[in-house]
């Protein structure tokens, strides 16, 4: 299968989810050595879970079936530019490549907002427009610690 292959399916997914009244028109398969391991659709509405966009979907999909965390070794294809929460899983994940089809901006341009998200990371704290307040930094950094000193962790 080619690279257009693999994204016609990415959006056959947001078209046909998104009629079926599962969430948004977004789609993702995650590849790995050209067979799709795993298939995702916005399903955010349907599960009342704000976390719950095409990309994530996939992703958890695709470490279960993997029974691994580290995605190495496959790809995602996705019909929209991911927004930052989703970036950010891909690049948790290892994935080693991402493919598009609309943008941040044309995402945007039907009322999803992704745009601003992708300004508020990139200011200070401080500058940001939900507050955020450090608290009981000092207590928590016991579990760093802890984390630090553990023989038998799990690096990710």
């Amino acid at each position: 299968m080619t690279h257009e292959d693999f994204m016609r399916e990415a959006i056959a997914l947001s078209f046909q989810n998104m009629e079926a009244g599962h969430g948004g028109p977004f789609g993702a398969v995650v590849v790995k050595d050209g067979e799709i391991i795993a298939r995702g659709f916005n399903q955010v509405t349907s599960c009342c879970d704000p976390t719950a966009h095409a990309e994530m979907v996939a992703i958890r999909q695709a470490a279960a079936s993997l029974q691994r965390f580290d995605l190495s070794g496959c790809v995602i294809y996705t019909s929209t530019e991911p927004c930052p929460m989703c970036l950010s899983a891909i690049y948790w994940a290892h994935l080693d490549a991402i493919y598009y089809a609309n943008s941040r901006e044309d995402a945007a341009a039907i009322g999803f907002d992704d745009l601003m998200l992708y300004r508020e990371v990139c200011l200070d704290v401080s500058q940001r427009s939900m507050p955020m307040r450090r608290v009981l930094q000092d207590e928590a950094m016991s579990a760093f610690q802890a984390w630090q000193d553990k023989v038998d962790k799990v690096a990710y």
